[in-house]
This record gives C-alpha cells, structure tokens and sequence, in this order.
C-alpha cells in the first residue's frame, strides 16, 4: 500500500463516517458540517461520547487503531442511549454500520453528562478487555517486547530458556507494516494454530527515531529475512510468502555493520582486516576433536564442569575420540589438563573447501563456515561495483530486500558477460538501506548469515536489554529449574552480569507497605 492508497483509504473512512454520524452530531448540539472534517471531526466526537481529545492519537498506530475502532463505535452508541448488551454485539458485528441505523433510523437521544462506567456486566466486561488490550498493544510495539531464547547459538551470553525484555526504542520502533493483525502475538495466533494476520493491505516501512544505530557487537533481535516457514521450528517443507513483520523472530550478535568488510579465518572473524574485539561477557565457542586415554570420560561431570554446551558425542570407541560440541577457549585450557584428556584439535573446515547451503548458495565459491568471505557489508548511499564476481553476492538484496519489500519490482539477470536490472545494462549499485551481518557466539552451531546472507535495517526489531526470568529445561526440580542468578540481570555492559531479583522484591514490598499502610491511613 503506497501513501497514496493510504490517504485514498483515510478519504473512504472520513466519507463513511460523515454520513452515518452527522445527524448524531447535531442531536449533540454540534454542527453537522463538523462530522465532514478530517481529524477535527475525531476531536469532536471524542468529545460527544465524553472521552479525551488525545484518543486521536490512538486512531492513527496502525494495530492499535483496529482496537480503537469498535471502542469508538460502542462508546458513541451509547453516548445516544443504546446501552444494552444487544446494541454492543450490534455495532461490533456490524463493524461500526450499526452506527447507521442510530443515525438514520432508530429514535435517540443524546446524553451530555453519560457516566463511563458501561450499564451491562458484559459492556463493562468488553471495555475493560479492549483498553487493557490497546494498552499492552502500545508497549508491546513500540516500547519493549518479551522474547525466548530458543537456541544454544547465543550460549554463555544468553542461555536457551532466557526470558528478556526486547526495547524498541534503542534503534527506534518499527511501526507494524501489516496493518490487520490479532494484536500481541506474532505469524500465529497461540492454541488455534492458524496465520494471525492478513498480507493485505501493507503499509510503507516506517521508523521512529532511536537514539543509537546498531553498534557492532550487539545483540540484536531481527525477522529472519529468509524465513518462508509457517511458523518457528517449522520445517516441513511448506512455504509461506510473509510479510517483514511476521517473519520469524531470531537473535544474534552484529559482529559487521553497513560500510564494514569482513572474512573468517580458520574460524577466527576478521572485520576492516582486524581481528574482532568482542565484549568480555561474549564468549565465542567452538567443537573439537578429543582424544582419550585411560578410563575415558564421566560425560555427565565433563558437561557440567566445563560448561559444554551441546554435550560431548563419540567419533570413534576403538581409538577413544570424542567430539566436544561447543566450548570457550577460557574452559578449553582447563579441559586440556583433564587426567584423560590425551590431545584436543579444533574443528576446522579447511579453506577452500566448499561447504553446501554456505551464502550464497551459487556453487562458484569455495567457503565454509570456518574460511569464509571476505565480504562487503553495504551501507545506505554507497556503491558498488556489479559484476559476474558480485553478482551473486547482491541479487537477494536487489531484488528482495531493496526489491519487492521495499515496493519495487526488481529482476537481475545475466546476459553473457553483463549484468542487467530490470532489462538496463548496469555495472554499479548505489543501496538504499544499511545491512548487518549476524552471528551467533556459537560458532558451530548456529545458523546465521553465513548460510543466508545479509540482514537488512528494516528487518531489525530491537535490542535485548533485560532477563527477567531463566529455566533449565534440563532441571528436574521446580528450584533448580529457575536459574536464580540470571534473574533481572542485564543483556549488555561489562564484567559478570549482576542480578538485581533482590532489589526487585525490596522495591515490591516498600510499594505494597506504602499502598496498604499510608494510603490507608489517609
């Protein structure tokens, strides 16, 4: 939907809505004339139906003003003393046009000084659900979102069954650009199990403005741009054309942004040719080859003592070699002391060997996810050479990303020797948005931009910045489950994170004593 469809749609509400309102504004004691005028109307009306004039604002966040909606009808049907739980369910399966019947039709009468307070239990009931509903929708959307850690790809900074608050509004809130949406919830609706939205109509992407880009080395929530699954951890095989905004939620840490150049190295990742400095709560961790001697391994202590992340799986019982899934270098040179540890090898694919399902995925280049690149990540304004070598490299982002999502039907083709976009010979790129490139810490077990690519700015969702909550899902007991020092403990900074659970609870039970003593006493 271009702006233009969009003030095309606002003309049709305004002329939809004159024309079942304008005798109600005059039974009201207003003008007709002032139920024709675009935002001045909403003004007048909030005040007819006795609500405040910044309920305006409502009407305009896109998914909040599909809530607002049936709010201002029932709220004006009663303001003309059509208060029974029959008038409610009439304008709200008449989306609104029960409004009509009042305005043309019914006898009604205007009551200035109405309470708020909903004559029904069940009016009262579906007011109170649809502002709790409006309220949560706009901190949901546009101030801090909760999310899960699936996957062991962030181990040691963030542990699956970390429960965080996303922000918003570090890198600006996205505005929803699927504007028929069941509020709060995500591609699918909980339990029911089906789409919970509609691809029609899109609205243009839009940002609010945050106060910090994407720095390299955050974490970062992001819609995975390739995702065409029905929904999370669905791989069935079916695929589902979605919008951005309903794309499957994924973290990972941008270790390259817009203007950066980068490659791996025998694992190691090198940005503008420099080694990358992570944060010391970053923890990078890699599988290895062990070989044993002696007894052999108590598997379960190993695990638990040397924090292995995916567990530890034999290779070969007659020559007492084992893979180690996933470990820091800081526990490696303890593990290497182990009594039965005889030799540890990385696992390193070698350079150029060429991996399968390694970005981007054309068959011409020899990397993998240990030898990868080196790459250019673009950066809004910048230009780029286009050739057969970068071809390939490009095209999604041309395409898709600055293609069809971005309201542009793009086609690259090659024709012998030459690169065309959209039948006109070019040999340059100038790129419309920022990309990032996304990792996980683990680094042989995470999949992420080297299998699928770029990860462009209106994909990004937020910054993790707050664990409220953490399981291990492999406890047995209710206390153990509940890692205790995880809990309200910070994302991002410095040194060991720190749990601020007690001050928490200190603060909680000041509020409950200040609420039930002094208030009470006054």
């Amino acid at each position: 939907m271009s702006f233009t469809d969009i003030l095309l749609f606002i003309l049709i509400i305004q002329v939809v809505h004159f024309f079942g309102t304008w005798k109600l504004y005059k039974s009201a004691g207003r003008g007709a004339w002032e139920a024709a005028i675009p935002i001045y109307n909403a003004i007048v009306l909030f005040k007819i139906i006795n609500r405040p004039w910044w309920w305006v604002f409502l009407i305009f966040i896109p998914i909040v003003n599909l809530i607002m909606f049936p709010v201002i009808w029932v709220e004006t049907a009663r303001s003309f003393g059509k208060n029974t739980t029959k008038d409610t369910l009439l304008e709200l399966f008449t989306l609104g046009f029960y409004t009509y019947y009042i305005n043309y039709v019914s006898e009604h009468h205007y009551i200035k000084d109405r309470s708020l307070k909903a004559t029904t239990k069940t009016g009262d009931f579906v007011s109170s659900i649809l502002f709790a509903v409006v309220a949560a929708t706009i901190v949901h959307t546009y101030i801090m979102q909760p999310f899960t850690i699936p996957t062991s790809s962030l181990e040691k900074t963030l542990l699956v069954g970390d429960f965080l608050f996303v922000s918003k509004f570090h890198y600006g809130a996205r505005l929803p650009q699927t504007a028929i949406s069941f509020p709060m919830v995500h591609d699918t609706i909980p339990l029911a199990g089906v789409k919970s939205y509609t691809k029609s109509p899109q609205l243009p992407y839009m940002r609010l403005p945050g106060f910090q880009n994407v720095q390299r080395n955050d974490i970062v929530v992001f819609n995975w741009p390739v995702d065409t699954v029905r929904m999370f951890r669905d791989r069935s095989g079916r695929h589902y054309d979605k919008p951005i905004d309903k794309k499957s939620n994924y973290v990972k840490r941008a270790v390259g942004v817009a203007g950066d150049s980068l490659k791996i190295v025998d694992g190691k990742l090198f940005v503008n040719n420099a080694p990358l400095q992570l944060h010391d709560r970053a923890k990078p961790q890699y599988s290895y080859l062990v070989e044993g001697k002696g007894q052999g391994f108590n598997m379960k202590s190993l695990i638990e003592i040397y924090g292995i992340t995916d567990g530890i799986q034999w290779v070969n019982r007659d020559k007492n070699l084992y893979k180690v899934n996933a470990i820091t270098e800081e526990n490696l040179s303890k593990f290497k002391n182990h009594p039965n540890v005889k030799s540890i090898e990385k696992i390193i694919t070698p350079k150029g060997t060429a991996e399968a399902g390694i970005f981007p995925n054309n068959g011409k280049v020899n990397w993998n996810k240990d030898n990868f690149g080196p790459i250019y990540i673009p950066k809004a304004g910048e230009t780029v050479k286009l050739d057969l070598k970068s071809y390939s490299i490009y095209r999604r982002i041309i395409e898709v990303y600055e293609g069809q999502e971005m309201g542009i039907k793009n086609e690259l083709k090659v024709k012998g020797s030459k690169v065309y976009l959209n039948d006109v010979e070019i040999n340059e790129y100038t790129f419309k948005q920022d990309y990032y490139w996304m990792m996980g810490d683990n680094r042989h077990n995470s999949e992420d931009s080297r299998y699928w690519g770029y990860v462009p700015q209106n994909h990004v969702v937020g910054k993790p910045v707050f664990v409220w909550m953490s399981l291990d899902g492999n406890a047995s007991s209710l206390m153990d489950k509940v890692r205790w020092d995880r809990l309200f403990t910070t994302v991002g900074g410095e040194g060991k994170p720190t749990s601020y659970f007690v001050y928490f609870l200190i603060g909680l039970v000041l509020v409950i004593g200040y609420n039930y003593f002094i208030k009470k006493k006054k």
